[in-house]
């Protein structure tokens, strides 16, 4: 039985080679079942015993049988050889030989990662591959039971989305695929949303599950620094600290990079997902969260005796080795509001943008807008929180406003049974490779501010330095003062602190926030 395999693929092999119509010239034809049968015919190592060798004549054409050819010797070594026949590479490919009803039932039993591969192999499988009736199929398998449905596409809104099998032909083409991702996406985006809403913390105003979320998404933050020279450079984040209400993000190894070379940094966020491999991943979405541009409001801060810090508006801290300007690390304070639809929902090129709706309005209250406020405000570094407070019923009357700036007193410099000691001295720990150290007098601070309907109305995560103060601020400490100042286009935060040697400790005696007069009226459309 072997043997007879093994000549019948013989000879499979030889008439598939050669052309049907016009048999190889200078030898002669093999006969099926020439030669002793069993298995004593065809063995390996074994030549059969001893033939005569003969002069190859020439055979006659068998489509014209006048012509001949010129004999040509067999090749030495190989008896069952036979010439090559080039095929023309004009010959179609077997596979798309084959008629596309075919095709498409052998690729409706392929998941939509595999049609998304094997539509880059030619313009046929791309036009198989992206077929209505093969992505019908994969919807109703996928979501055909559920009763959820994603709004219409722009173009079909006129149209009700139903399902069912006669509504394949009538849909522009494309439209189940794009009502597979559309649906996909939309489940996904619900399901982390609930998560998100699930759970408030009464302090923040934010999301308890925001971490959480952002880590179970496999979600990270790269930056793209761009130099003099149009270099564009990708960094993957080296380390993320996480606090209640923010989350430090440090990049390494860019020692290569000099500060004065930066024209321009981007924040993204991206998501990436993990294969088998834990240290392997796919190219990920890259949701841009923060494009810097001008580097010019960079302000210098700290020192230590390795490292210099910058800080640059609204929430970069760039470390640059002392000598030679180049960069050690770069770290960024991201606030967890909306942080989670930042890093998701944005384009490479556009921030995510959600508008606001505004609070509902009271018009029997003349002060609205200006009291109700809740504060929760820590001060804090990448290993640890250094002060954390806070506060309640805060509020402004009208004719306190002053220089287009709300003011709400926070701790007031007067009482004294406001004022709060920090924990550890204000300093920032950095780490650049294997060399570590800490910048003294620089902190972070993140302030949530929540308006009288417990919505979060001004969120900020930025560096922060201690200066000493140019004069006294409290006749009832006699230490060293010192003040903590941060402005943005929002609103300032102004704090006053005195130092006790003895103790070795910062006192926190005034905290004052101010709030920008335009974000207030825009916010609850008021004309202040």
């Amino acid at each position: 039985m072997a043997a007879g395999r093994g000549e019948f693929f013989l000879s499979f092999q030889e008439s598939w080679e050669k052309k049907p119509t016009q048999p190889a010239l200078g030898r002669r034809q093999p006969v099926r079942g020439r030669g002793k049968p069993g298995p004593t015919r065809i063995q390996s190592g074994q030549t059969g015993g001893k033939r005569k060798k003969r002069r190859p004549k020439a055979a006659p054409s068998s489509v014209s049988g006048n012509s001949h050819s010129s004999p040509q010797p067999r090749p030495k070594g190989n008896k069952a050889s036979s010439p090559k026949i080039k095929t023309s590479p004009s010959k179609e490919n077997l596979l798309e030989r084959l008629p596309s009803e075919i095709l498409l039932k052998i690729l409706s039993y392929l998941d939509p990662s595999s049609l998304s591969c094997i539509s880059h192999v030619s313009k046929l499988f791309y036009q198989l591959a992206n077929d209505d009736a093969v992505w019908h199929k994969i919807y109703m398998s996928e979501f055909g039971s559920q009763t959820w449905k994603p709004k219409s596409l722009a173009g079909d809104t006129a149209q009700k989305v139903d399902p069912v099998e006669g509504d394949v032909e009538d849909r522009s083409p494309g439209h189940w695929k794009k009502m597979y991702f559309r649906t996909l996406a939309g489940q996904e985006v619900n399901k982390w949303r609930r998560e998100l809403r699930h759970d408030n913390s009464p302090y923040t105003g934010l999301p308890r599950q925001t971490e959480r979320v952002l880590r179970n998404l496999n979600v990270s933050w790269e930056l793209t620094v761009c130099d003099c020279y149009g270099r564009k450079i990708t960094m993957e984040q080296s380390r993320a600290y996480f606090f209640e209400s923010s989350v430090i993000v440090r990049w390494s190894g860019a020692s290569f990079l000099t500060f004065h070379q930066i024209r321009n940094i981007q924040l993204y966020g991206v998501r990436k997902e993990t294969l088998k491999s834990p240290k392997a991943r796919m190219p990920g979405w890259r949701s841009l969260i923060i494009k810097q541009d001008n580097m010019i409001p960079v302000r210098y801060i700290c020192t230590d005796k390795l490292v210099k810090l910058r800080h640059l508006p609204p929430c970069f801290l760039i470390g640059t080795w002392r000598g030679s300007n180049s960069i050690a690390f770069i770290m960024v304070s991201l606030h967890f509001h909306k942080l989670v639809e930042k890093s998701l929902l944005g384009s490479p090129v556009c921030p995510f943008s959600e508008p606001m709706d505004p609070p509902p309005a009271d018009n029997s209250d003349p002060e609205f807008g200006l009291h109700g406020y809740t504060l929760h405000f820590v001060l804090h570094n990448t290993g640890a929180e250094i002060m954390s407070g806070h506060f309640r019923q805060l509020s402004c009357r009208t004719i306190q406003i002053r220089s287009g700036l709300v003011e709400l007193r926070v701790i007031n410099r007067t009482n004294l049974s406001e004022h709060r000691p920090l924990s550890g001295n204000i300093k920032m720990p950095w780490k650049s490779g294997t060399v570590e150290g800490a910048v003294e007098n620089c902190c972070i601070v993140s302030l949530t501010l929540l308006d009288e309907f417990q919505k979060p109305f001004w969120c900020v995560s930025s560096p922060i330095s201690i200066m000493m103060a140019k004069k006294q601020q409290s006749f009832d400490y006699s230490g060293e003062h010192f003040v903590m100042d941060f402005k943005d286009s929002d609103g300032q935060v102004k704090m006053k602190l005195v130092w006790f040697k003895e103790q070795k400790q910062f006192f926190l005696i005034s905290l004052t926030v101010y709030i920008s007069l335009f974000k207030v009226n825009e916010h609850f459309s008021r004309a202040y």
